[in-house]
């Protein structure tokens, strides 16, 4: 029988002249963003596929690009996490006319944040909820000095809330998976934060529960969880304890993805391994309880840059060195397919958010309606459907790919 052609993707953006990093769709799914190793950023409308804003927003590589509301948060490898007022989109742009240079201004800058850059850790963002319905969020990052501890810092007031999470002293106590004592673990590779609700007693009087997962050099992941009360800072490391440790991999961890429910992580590497971590499992302290903690599945194809989860939690996208983004379920990790059209490596991808029927901020929780939503052109619930099916794939090759799947409803 012969094998089935890769499909084409729908659109190829053109608009980066170096490789790019980093790309991110807004909750609406109305944007895409997309940044390079030179620092430019380019937000594409997803109506007429036209630049909406085109800048040199860092002055080294790309690491993240995330919206928060009306702001944009993008983290470089200059040290600087930089947050953005949003800029808008032009009558004409959606409407697919040409962009001129006014449409293209630079987005008015709204304040900065040093950081440490030195390994290729992006920023997680945490949206908070304000008592006075400000932006508000946590932020976790590598630490200032040491980049195998992490530090989260409270958004816009830029305070270190929590300084240097991951100190030997709160971690000699365990060991990893395979029986081993605490080692060198080495600088962390990628990080997630957030909350889960507190089903039961426990020392933190929070409503909920603030927990970090990191992902690091030596291959092994690290789930912690914050043990003091909401809103008060630490330091060194104190505050917080490991609920499991779990080393899948023989390299190091090249890109973590976590489902939108948190309830698990996949992992990949430079080996053929994609590594699966139950974030709900409770908290282990002997050899014999850390043995089933993670998953592993065995792909043909070593040489992994990045992956995503898509809404539901079903389906995942790997991008290879090779160029190449293939899919999997999660449950079983089946082969999906496989998409061809990135000459060199595959270093960044993403899924559209699922369509129903109404647009739901993930950064605040509020279902609000699309800018262009009151606009001539607007897109039918069909058509949106078709783009929530989207997935955005970027590679070295300096090409942003836009591809449309099918629904996988039986995965």
């Amino acid at each position: 029988m012969a094998a089935i052609p890769s499909p084409s993707p729908l659109h190829i953006l053109r608009t980066h002249q170096q490789p790019v990093n980093a790309v991110f769709i807004s909750s609406d799914d109305e944007r895409i963003y997309s940044g390079d190793a030179k620092g430019r950023v380019v937000i594409t409308s997803t109506r007429s596929l036209r630049a909406i804003a085109n800048w040199a927003a860092h002055t080294d590589g790309l690491l993240g690009i995330e919206e928060l509301g009306k702001l944009v948060i993008t983290h470089g490898r200059d040290n600087k996490i930089h947050v953005w007022h949003r800029p808008t989109e032009s009558v004409s742009i959606r409407q697919g006319g040409a962009a001129s240079s006014t449409d293209l201004s630079i987005p008015p800058l709204h304040y900065s944040l040093d950081v440490n850059a030195l390994n290729y850790c992006r920023f997680s963002l945490l949206p908070t909820l304000s008592p006075d319905s400000e932006i508000t969020a946590l932020i976790a990052v590598p630490n200032l000095v040491e980049s195998s501890l992490a530090d989260v810092w409270t958004l816009p007031d830029r305070t270190r809330l929590h300084a240097a999470i991951g100190d030997p002293q709160d971690t000699a106590a365990t060991s990893f998976s395979d029986g081993r004592a605490q080692i060198l673990i080495g600088i962390i590779m990628s990080m997630h934060l957030y909350y889960v609700p507190l089903s039961s007693p426990c020392t933190s009087k929070a409503p909920q529960e603030l927990r970090l997962v990191c992902a690091y050099e030596d291959g092994g992941v690290v789930l912690r969880r914050r043990i003091t009360n909401e809103g008060a800072q630490t330091i060194r490391g104190g505050g917080w304890e490991v609920v499991w440790k779990s080393k899948l991999h023989v390299e190091s961890v090249m890109a973590m993805a976590v489902s939108k429910d948190c309830s698990f992580a996949l992992t990949v590497s430079a080996d053929h391994l994609v590594g699966r971590y139950d974030l709900d499992a409770p908290s282990t302290r002997t050899q014999s309880e850390t043995t089933q903690l993670g998953r592993i599945f065995r792909t043909k194809y070593p040489g992994n840059a990045a992956i995503a989860i898509r809404d539901d939690g079903r389906v995942c996208a790997i991008g290879g060195w090779d160029g190449k983004v293939r899919l999997y379920s999660t449950k079983g990790f089946k082969s999906l397919g496989t998409l061809v059209c990135h000459k060199e490596s595959c270093q960044a991808l993403t899924f559209a958010s699922s369509f129903n029927g109404h647009t739901t901020d993930r950064d605040s929780g509020n279902t609000t309606l699309n800018e262009a939503e009151d606009d001539e052109d607007d897109m039918s619930d069909d058509e949106k459907r078709q783009r929530a099916r989207w997935i955005v794939t970027a590679g070295k090759d300096y090409r942003v790919s836009i591809w449309g799947l099918i629904s996988f409803e039986k995965v």
